[in-house]
């Protein structure tokens, strides 16, 4: 298993990841770009990558224009691993090195990924959109449950 920072030929197998989600899954898969893509991850922020064997099987990207955590996505067989915490971590410990605003995401309820980010520390901050939870994570939330860990 290995972590690093995403690079543009990259963006296939993350589009493969994004589009054989369960949950959380995109209306039309064409909604999110391989121009999106490259941008999220070369001009607006940043984007992490899990390979198992040489596959792409996760990813995350954060996007520093919006203070916004654009993307947390695995392969469904590679659930259940560590590895969404591990690319969740890399993320937050970066982007609090870029700035301190405040990060904030949306995930639809009652999902794993809503789970997962209330464990992981995020706090409920209203709704996003027509359909989706609104969470948050400041920098001093963040470094104390770095700290607790």
């Amino acid at each position: 298993m290995t972590f690093r920072e995403a690079t543009t030929s990259d963006i296939k197998e993350i589009q493969l990841v994004r589009n054989s989600v369960k949950e959380n899954t995109l209306s039309d898969p064409n909604l999110v770009s391989d121009q999106d893509c490259e941008a999220f991850i070369t001009k607006r922020g940043k984007g992490w990558v899990c390979e198992i064997d040489g596959r792409i099987v996760g990813f995350s990207i954060v996007d520093c224009q919006e203070n916004n955590i654009w993307a947390l996505f695995l392969a469904p067989e590679f659930e259940k691993m560590g590895i969404g915490k591990k690319l969740h971590d890399m993320m937050l410990d970066w982007y609090f090195t870029q700035t301190n605003e405040p990060v904030w995401l949306g995930t639809s309820p009652h999902t794993r990924a809503e789970k997962f980010y209330r464990k992981a520390g995020w706090i409920e901050i209203g709704n996003h959109g027509k359909d989706e939870i609104k969470f948050e994570m400041t920098k001093n939330q963040w470094l104390h449950k770095r700290q607790s860990e």
